[in-house]
């Protein structure tokens, strides 16, 4: 079903999952169209991101951000155009960076809205490089990260919106870039079209040890983002003063229950006492949100010179956001992945 100017769909929370996220944790309502108040605008989206962090949101354990409630919309960040305003700042017709989550329409009171501009010639990017992955691979590797000239640094999900930008910054400022990546497909984009070093495929039975080879002058930053065997197999590899930033472990996010096996606790933290290791976890907007226009400047400036590249793939239809996010946690998406909701015009 297409977007329809007199009915919102939306796509709720229908229960928590356990474990692994299926279609059935998700149902699709319809309701009519919201009018907006007074001071409001009412917000219609052209694109949804689709992003790993929405699998914390689904559980109601303890996180840094509130859970979505059973029967809730499932949250998320949008670009949206105005439809009807009653608010002085907008206009119908504007693009904005919202939060409307899995729906075709939202109101807003203005917070939060950021201004994309009458005609964005790519608006769908301001949800991946020009926008949270972006920002979050520019901040966690240059904040702390800290690379320099001459270092190694790994990236696992080389390919995806985060690890694509981490890995073409580290380039940037010099480093050898080595990346891990699902697949020869993937891989081949990485050192072919990225421009890393190296590229190696997770899946390979003997991934450890070509990792090693890998990095002869062994890891000086690994950026952290899926966790699993590629952090058993980077782990022995870490050179003192070694830097971890860590913006997600994807590997672990339907896990039920901590592994089997011996307790690794105190090797993890003996190693990071005697190399001096460091390793900080980070909330982007929570930590850096003061930084973002620093991040923008930059960014924008490397796109535009063709310095970064960037890949994005697109799924029609809000009612096929369910099973693309379920193959976004199984690794399926090659590139930023973004639901388009409705047409740009």
């Amino acid at each position: 079903m297409s977007q329809s100017k007199q009915i919102n769909r939306s796509i709720v929370l229908a229960s928590r999952p356990h474990g692994a996220p299926t279609g059935a944790n998700f149902r699709i309502e319809q309701g009519p169209v919201p009018e907006p108040g007074a001071g409001q605008v009412l917000l219609r989206t052209v694109y949804l991101s689709l992003d790993p962090y929405m699998r914390g949101r689904m559980s109601d354990a303890p996180s840094y951000a509130p859970p979505v409630e059973v029967g809730g919309v499932m949250v998320g960040g949008t670009v949206s155009r105005v439809v009807a305003s009653n608010h002085p700042d907008y206009a119908v017709g504007d693009w904005v960076l919202s939060a409307n989550g899995w729906q075709d329409y939202a109101l807003s009171d203005g917070r939060g809205l950021t201004r994309l501009g009458a005609a964005p010639e790519h608006p769908s990017y301001s949800l991946g490089l020009l926008g949270m992955p972006g920002f979050t691979a520019y901040m966690g590797l240059l904040d702390i990260g800290q690379p320099k000239a001459g270092e190694t640094l790994v990236v696992a999900a080389a390919t995806g919106p985060v690890g694509a930008t981490v890995g073409q910054i580290g380039k940037l400022k010099g480093c050898r870039v080595v990346g891990v990546a699902g697949g020869a497909e993937k891989c081949r984009h990485a050192v072919e079209v990225l421009g890393f070093d190296a590229c190696l495929d997770h899946h390979a039975t003997d991934f450890a040890e070509q990792l090693a080879k890998a990095c002869p002058d062994g890891i000086d930053i690994y950026y952290e983002n899926v966790g699993g065997k590629v952090f058993d197999a980077v782990f022995p590899l870490l050179n003192t003063s070694a830097r971890v930033p860590v913006c997600g472990i994807i590997a672990h996010y339907n896990d039920t229950e901590l592994p089997a096996g011996p307790d690794r606790l105190p090797l993890l933290m003996g190693t990071v006492l005697r190399k001096r290791i460091r390793i900080q976890g980070f909330i982007i907007f929570d930590d850096y949100g003061h930084r973002y226009d620093e991040f923008y400047k930059d960014m924008s400036a490397w796109f535009a010179e063709g310095r970064i590249k960037y890949r994005e793939e697109v799924v029609d239809g809000l009612e096929n956001a369910p099973q693309a996010f379920i193959g976004l946690l199984e690794g399926h998406n090659f590139g930023k992945l973004v639901i388009r909701v409705g047409a740009d015009d």
